[in-house]
């Protein structure tokens, strides 16, 4: 007897598993860069990388951008039914900053969306109309 189970999808890379050394080095040293573009392609550019990384790095000054930066990982993996691993996101997020971001900035670029190029918008968006063809 077969009996299928549906399998819950699972994270592209693992928590300690940097894949990009650039990303990683960007990270460990302005962990704002990282964060705000990963931030402005999970708001589909509704808000800039600039604005989100000054506000990560506001919140850096008195160590509360986890708490902002959870908030970004739980709207990740809700988008893509991700679970919740190795914890929950704002432990992930309170112990493991770098990691954490490295591993979102990774999942998205795995499925497509490359962060560091910013939110560049549907790719089913039709192009624009010349203006030579508007009314």
């Amino acid at each position: 007897m077969n009996i299928s189970h549906s399998q819950q999808p699972r994270w592209s890379t693992g928590l300690c598993g940097c894949e990009d050394s650039g990303t990683c080095c960007i990270t460990c040293f302005l962990p704002c860069i990282t964060f705000g573009q990963i931030a402005e392609v999970l708001d589909e550019g509704r808000t800039s990388c600039i604005a989100h990384g000054c506000v990560f790095g506001l919140l850096a000054l008195i160590q509360c951008q986890w708490l902002y930066s959870c908030v970004y990982r739980e709207r990740l993996r809700a988008k893509y039914g991700l679970p919740s691993e190795p914890c929950n996101d704002c432990c992930v997020h309170c112990c493991c900053e770098m990691c954490a971001l490295c591993q979102e900035h990774a999942e998205l670029k795995n499925r497509g969306l490359n962060p560091s190029k910013g939110w560049i918008g549907p790719p089913y968006a039709p192009p624009p109309m010349p203006p030579s063809m508007r009314k």
